[in-house]
């Protein structure tokens, strides 16, 4: 169910939006804003991967996604952890943490929720 970074931008609009009809979806894209046809095909794609679906309202398709955010976007990332990270949460955080220069509060945040989880497993 991987989705191309132009299908990942239009689900989040899809994500914020739901449920929604077509001229809402056109509405919210930023200039220069794409053909109809291109939006269409693309939910055509989406619709087929198994990640949007829509009910009929008179002629028009109202989407919605069938797949939450988190849910997508934890795939992603444990697909990154096994695919760059040898199946490794700890080197993935490494790199994480030593590349993305946190601030010492950002670090404190994150180690919050880590004991949060923590706290969860018990």
């Amino acid at each position: 169910m991987p989705l191309s970074n132009t299908e990942e931008q239009l689900m989040k609009y899809l994500w914020e939006l739901e449920p929604c009809f077509m001229k809402d979806l056109l509405e919210a894209l930023p200039e220069p804003k794409p053909a109809k046809t291109t939006v269409a095909t693309l939910i055509k794609r989406m619709t087929d991967k198994g990640v949007v679906g829509f009910n009929l309202r008179g002629n028009s398709r109202e989407y919605y996604a069938l797949v939450s955010k988190k849910d997508y976007f934890g795939k992603q990332v444990k697909g990154m952890i096994s695919d760059f990270f040898a199946d490794s949460p700890t080197a993935f955080a490494s790199m994480f943490t030593d590349g993305a220069d946190l601030s010492r509060e950002q670090l404190e945040e994150l180690q919050q929720m880590i004991d949060d989880q923590l706290k969860q497993k018990k």
